[in-house]
């Protein structure tokens, strides 16, 4: 049945309408930002209505009141890529405790980051050294030359020590990074601290 007559869509389904990883649609459901509910085969279904809600509210702002408290500018967003499942939820949960009116986006590998990223222009990128499909190095360094990213602050977070990261010392130089075992400690005053640079610089 196309897209355009459905009622519900998977979660799977309405990730690839916006554009997004599978667990960044998830955590919208979370927030409340679209609306589903589970069939009795336990299958998650997403509203149509909420859907469409939510891109005409992308397109032309917030027309309603927002369903999270804004502790800062209205659309800022932090891309994360990021490989693993425990981060992610990790990462995400310091956003909405730390960051509750930033919009966090989450890709799974390198190569749907770069796509992602362009599409999004975020604010912030979090981005691990260590990710399949693509090298870090090269990852990161495509980040700070294109000049489609200027705009956009990076922070790298990685499970390497100092010494781990050595061969990769020639595309951090400058780069804020959070070995993994500080993210609670270190990770939202990073972030907050990019978040208000981009704020200025705008």
């Amino acid at each position: 049945m196309p897209d355009d007559v459905r009622d519900t869509f998977s979660t799977l389904e309405v990730a690839r309408l916006l554009g997004m990883a599978v667990r960044s649609v998830q955590m919208m459901v979370d927030r409340g930002e679209l609306e589903a509910w589970k069939t009795p085969g336990g299958h998650r279904r997403i509203s149509r209505e909420s859907v469409e809600r939510w891109r005409e509210g992308r397109r032309s702002g917030p027309a309603r009141p927002a369903p999270v408290a804004r502790a800062v500018p209205a659309a800022r967003r932090v891309l994360l890529i990021e490989d693993s499942a425990h981060y992610q939820n990790l990462v995400s949960l310091l956003v909405r405790q730390h960051l509750p009116g930033v919009e966090l986006h989450v890709a799974d590998d390198g190569i749907a980051g770069l796509a992602l990223a362009g599409q999004l222009q975020p604010d912030v990128l979090i981005v691990d050294i260590l990710l399949p499909g693509i090298d870090g190095a090269t990852l990161i360094t495509s980040l700070r030359s294109h000049s489609q990213f200027s705009r956009s602050r990076l922070v790298v977070v990685t499970s390497l020590d100092e010494a781990g990261r050595a061969p990769y010392a020639f595309a951090l130089e400058g780069v804020p990074v959070v070995h993994k075992p500080q993210l609670v400690a270190q990770l939202p005053g990073l972030l907050k601290a990019a978040l208000e640079a981009t704020t200025a610089a705008a």
